[in-house]
């Protein structure tokens, strides 16, 4: 897309006329004749007029030219990203036949008042096969047995590793599987919520941990209905014999605190049915058959698109990916047309276009004229009345595709024997389109690195051009904080959800399809003798302890709201937080001074009684000492973890 050029001065005739009048009445005000007869009148209209053209003239430089020569080197708006994430429909009974919810189907958030909802699309067929058990058995000790009518599952009392084996008939990849158990125990049970079982399935890669949706049986203590989120590795193996789709219940060591089996359960019954199945959405929405117009047989013709802007290949489903395929009506039916990013090298009979994805625009190849008087046509031109329409498209992307875990509840799309929705996970990687003085701050990095990358931005610049859906990017060059010689660290951080001000720690973790997108296209653009890791930069979790004095005659429920809300947009390490808005800078400390500053600016605080700062782990969720700062090294970020703040107001 071409750079829109900013206005120097956007004022106008009747802007200018306006203010002369204006003037006029602070300085002269015994003129008091403002009718158009006035000589005077016509005067200031005649300079207005003789000024308009010269701001028109204006406008043409020098901001003007300098993205006019942005736009010679090739640089170009970025689109937006459109976000991620795992969508799980839910059966309205157990599948008795295979059930394939199909690439393309659409959920999306609830719809608010005035706030439309955000749209997701499946991106691929998501098959969910009828479940049924081919045989039980249990391994303990070193030795295996076939369960058969009411057993113990583990050992007497059962002791980490112990395994209850189940074997399926076919595999369930990405499917969500229901057993139905009869079980109880003769002796002291373990805490139900959080019973010392691991439950793992069969892949290519071993065995791999499967999610539990809900554990009605409370560790196999009692009868209920157990919900497994199967990974989607799952495959058939040879076990003991027996060549089944494997899953496994692993006894684990009890968390700190918490009681271990005292008695192993005894298994009566255990049946298996298919309930649910995922599939990978993008936040897009799917526009099929969009009629554009008829041609009129010009060359260079533009036409819009119904919705912008257009995003490109969502995934592997040949009715997603591929990009936007435009159509033109003829006698032998519609004609295809090829999209390319420039006519450079299209011929006269060359069926191409050029999309321009921010605006949501198609153009067709021009005519030039050449130094000799001849013309050069690049491209081919659709014949005069054909009518012109694109096939498919997709339209979405931006920062509010990164909606929380729980939040995709509608369904769109009407699938048979599917009754709900859900996003288990929240969705990230949506960042919004480039604005132009971003695009401008980012032209001498594209001049300087090109598709080479020696320096630390070079490295950044270019990630960010490989996965935009990236909310930071930093490079710590070799020999920089304990990285290897010859070696680059890339460390990425993935645009995730804001809920409440708040962002879940495991959202800060780029998945793998992203740090492999990463790896891929810097690794052909290092230098060589370079080796290149990509992975997410180490956070140090923050703990804000506070005590405020709130004004007379404010509510200290509101301003210790506003103030916990201020810690956490403070010290995040999003886009946003920060003391600048990019985040809370690598490699910063964080004083109490930044703590003091913060809370004095908001609304309602009479004065900081004490701040006090805690580290904190944000994987475990153990808070250290308290500490006078919170010192992390140069390439890693704070993390904010359960700010608490105490209001306390002071009579007078």
């Amino acid at each position: 897309m071409a750079l829109p050029a900013p206005d120097l001065d956007d004022r106008g005739y009747d802007d200018l006329v306006d203010d002369a009048l204006r003037l006029v009445r602070l300085r002269c005000p015994e003129w008091t004749d403002h009718n158009p007869s006035d000589p005077g009148i016509t005067l200031i209209e005649t300079f207005a007029y003789l000024t308009d053209a010269l701001l028109d003239r204006l406008n043409r430089v020098p901001d003007r030219l300098h993205l006019k020569f942005l736009d010679l080197i090739g640089l170009r708006l970025r689109p937006p990203t459109p976000a991620r994430t795992p969508l799980t429909f839910w059966f309205s009974s157990p599948a008795t036949a295979s059930l394939t919810v199909p690439a393309g189907t659409q959920a999306g958030t609830v719809r608010g008042e005035g706030v439309e909802p955000v749209v997701f699309s499946t991106t691929e067929d998501a098959t969910a096969p009828p479940c049924a058990v081919a045989g039980l058995r249990t391994r303990a000790d070193g030795e295996s047995a076939v369960v058969e009518g009411p057993i113990p599952v583990f050992s007497g009392p059962p002791a980490v590793g112990d395994e209850l084996l189940v074997g399926l008939v076919d595999p369930a990849p990405g499917c969500a599987v229901r057993f139905d158990v009869v079980a109880h125990v003769d002796g002291l049970g373990v805490d139900p919520r959080h019973p010392p079982l691991r439950w793992q399935a069969r892949t290519d890669d071993g065995w791999t941990d499967c999610e539990v949706e809900e554990d009605g049986t409370g560790g196999l203590n009692r009868p209920g209905a157990l919900v497994l989120h199967v990974p989607a590795g799952h495959r058939r193996t040879l076990e003991h014999g027996t060549l089944a789709a494997w899953l496994r219940a692993v006894v684990v060591a009890p968390a700190d605190g918490r009681p271990a089996y005292t008695a192993p359960p005894v298994l009566s019954e255990l049946t298996a049915s298919t309930v649910g199945v995922t599939a990978p959405a993008v936040h897009a929405e799917i526009v099929d058959h969009e009629e554009l117009g008829t041609a009129d047989g010009s060359a260079g013709r533009a036409l819009r698109l119904g919705s912008a802007p257009v995003l490109g290949d969502l995934g592997d489903a040949a009715d997603l990916g591929g990009g936007v395929v435009v159509e033109t009506s003829s006698e032998d039916g519609w004609q295809e047309w090829q999209q390319v990013d420039d006519f450079a090298g299209s011929g006269p009979g060359d069926r191409h276009f050029a999309l321009d994805a921010v605006l949501g625009e198609v153009r067709f190849g021009p005519v030039l004229r050449l130094a000799d008087g001849t013309v050069a046509q690049h491209g081919a031109v659709p014949p005069r009345g054909a009518a012109i329409r694109v096939r498919r498209y997709a339209t979405g992307g931006g920062t509010r595709g990164n909606v929380a875990a729980g939040t995709v509840t509608a369904l769109r799309s009407s699938v048979p024997f599917v009754s709900a929705v859900e996003n288990r996970r929240s969705a990230q990687g949506g960042t919004d389109a480039e604005t132009v003085d971003e695009a401008r701050d980012r032209a001498p990095v594209l001049l300087r690195t090109r598709d080479r990358a020696v320096t630390a931005e070079d490295y950044e610049a270019l990630a960010i051009r490989a996965v935009p859906g990236l909310a930071r990017v930093r490079c710590a060059p070799s020999g920089v904080d304990g990285t290897p010689a010859g070696t680059v660290k890339v460390l990425v951080v993935p645009a995730a959800a804001e809920v409440d001000g708040k962002v879940r720690f495991a959202d800060l973790v780029p998945d793998e399809r992203t740090l492999r997108a990463v790896a891929e296209r810097l690794d052909a653009v290092r230098t060589v003798g370079t080796r290149v890791l990509v992975e997410p930069p180490r956070y140090r979790g923050l703990t804000v302890v506070a005590r405020l004095v709130a004004r007379p005659r404010t509510d200290p429920a509101a301003v210790e709201n506003a103030a916990v809300s201020a810690l956490y947009r403070m010290f995040s390490p999003l886009p946003g937080g920060g003391p600048d808005g990019a985040g809370w800078p690598f490699g910063r400390a964080v004083r109490t001074g930044d703590v003091y500053a913060l809370l004095h600016r908001v609304r309602g605080v009479e004065y900081v009684e004490d701040v006090r700062l805690f580290s904190a782990n944000p994987v475990s969720g153990e808070r250290g000492g308290e500490q006078p700062s919170i010192e992390v090294s140069r390439h890693s970020l704070v993390f904010s973890f359960d700010h608490q703040v105490r209001v306390e107001t002071e009579e007078r």
